[in-house]
């Protein structure tokens, strides 16, 4: 874990390279149309600051320059925390050349920035005219581009000195049926870590797990839970306490298969937890669905049942050959 960790740090300080390379291209363009500087980062720290309830302190003038200032601190925190994941990535053994990792990392930028945009309402991106797209894209391609240009340039100079884990793409994919699992049943996931393992494997959690007692215990919690998520009085599993155990547990699962089966846990572990956000929003939107059309809520949770079981079993099975 120790790679995946200080992965994340080169990732972030490559981030705030690429955040100072978009910036200096805005300002720049600026210069150059004599246009005038964009209020929009402004605008979407005071939506966000009504939508969620905090109040920004001081007069007219003062909350004004408050916002200004927190709206410059969300875009270098967005280009930061992209440049982490990114090197959470390269930790994992993703590589890319920077004429594809680049672009990518630019488009997420751009993503971060309008999906809110969009999503408050401050501005439509889609009645923007070509030049509004120009100048939103260049930067963020200069941004993508000195990032993984920063990152690539970090990375091989401490990667000389330690081994980066290989990671394998059927791996991956079994953590994101793990924490996809999950994500429909909380218990789904280490149930069938639980029944795929045995007391001899690699692994805190899978040896553990793979005991009689393990095995029993955690049957139970998942045939205990198909039964609660029938009832109408179930809290919705969007509840900060019903999604946090179930991110957690979609963590633990793919970690502990992916170290029980030889990998290195970390990017996987993240997987995890992509997979079982993903799906925890997803199957509650998709429940409401089926219930609209069919009338009862059964034939959805009954179907959201066994697809949760087989995305387990096809998480934690054992591979026939090394992955």
């Amino acid at each position: 874990m120790s790679s995946i960790w200080s992965g994340l740090v080169r990732g972030a300080a490559a981030g705030a390279a690429g955040t100072t390379a978009l910036n200096a291209t805005t300002y720049l363009d600026i210069a150059v149309r004599a246009r005038e500087e964009s209020d929009t980062p402004q605008r979407m720290v005071a939506a966000l600051a009504d939508a969620t309830g905090v109040d920004v302190p001081g007069g007219r003038r003062e909350r004004r320059r408050r916002l200004s200032a927190l709206g410059t601190l969300s875009g270098a925190l967005t280009g930061v925390a992209i440049g982490g994941v990114a090197g959470l990535l390269r930790a994992g053994g993703v590589r890319l050349p920077t004429t594809v990792g680049g672009p990518l990392l630019g488009m997420a930028a751009m993503a971060a920035t309008n999906g809110p945009l969009a999503a408050l309402r401050i501005a439509d991106p889609r009645r923007w005219s070509a030049t509004d797209w120009l100048a939103d894209a260049v930067p963020h391609l200069v941004y993508g581009c000195a990032t993984h240009a920063t990152l690539v340039a970090v990375s091989r100079v401490a990667e000389s000195r330690e081994p980066v884990p290989a990671t394998s793409p059927a791996m991956l994919l079994r953590a994101a049926a793990l924490g996809a699992a999950t994500g429909s049943r909380g218990t789904a996931g280490i149930t069938a870590v639980a029944f795929t393992s045995d007391r001899d494997d690699r692994g805190p959690v899978a040896s553990r797990l793979g005991t009689g007692p393990g095995k029993a215990l955690t049957g139970l919690a998942a045939a205990g839970e198909v039964a609660v998520d029938k009832h109408p009085a179930t809290p919705s599993r969007l509840s900060p306490p019903a999604v946090l155990p179930r991110v957690a547990l979609g963590a633990t699962s793919a970690a502990a298969v992916a170290r029980r089966d030889g990998h290195d846990p970390g990017l996987p572990a993240l997987v995890g937890v992509a997979g079982a956000a993903a799906t925890s929003v997803l199957g509650v939107r998709l429940r409401a669905a089926a219930e609209r059309r069919l009338g009862s809520d059964r034939p959805g949770a009954l179907a959201e049942d066994a697809i949760a079981a087989a995305l387990g079993w096809l998480g934690a099975r054992r591979p026939t050959r090394r992955e």
